[in-house]
């Protein structure tokens, strides 16, 4: 069994409390450990969105945007960029189209994705 975060405890023991009751402002969940846990844990091999920057490149910004990111999230001003969408070659006919974001917008969907 996998391990679980203080985090998700918290989540669970808040869930029991209220039962029946939908959980929000589960943003304060996210704070900067867990935007550098996410942010560790990402794949760096992934493709860049619309700013190009690589797992590399983003993780020398890392540390002066990191505190900026969790700010604009938590006051609501975070506003997600443009994705970058390319096809994708499913067979020899057909293809698909697939959405490609930012990394620093990757790292905070994976933050919120943990909390959820």
């Amino acid at each position: 069994m996998g391990k679980v975060s203080t985090v998700g405890l918290q989540i669970a023991e808040r869930a029991r409390k209220f039962k029946g009751e939908a959980l929000d402002n589960l943003h304060r969940f996210i704070d900067a450990q867990m935007l550098k846990d996410s942010y560790m844990h990402f794949n760096k091999k992934s493709a860049g969105g619309t700013d190009r920057k690589t797992y590399q490149e983003y993780g020398q910004d890392f540390p002066q945007r990191c505190e900026s990111l969790l700010s604009e999230f938590k006051s609501g001003r975070y506003r997600p960029p443009a994705i970058r969408w390319v096809c994708i070659d499913k067979d020899k006919q057909k293809r698909r189209s697939s959405g490609i974001p930012t990394t620093e917008d990757k790292v905070l969907q994976a933050s919120v994705y943990r909390v959820l």
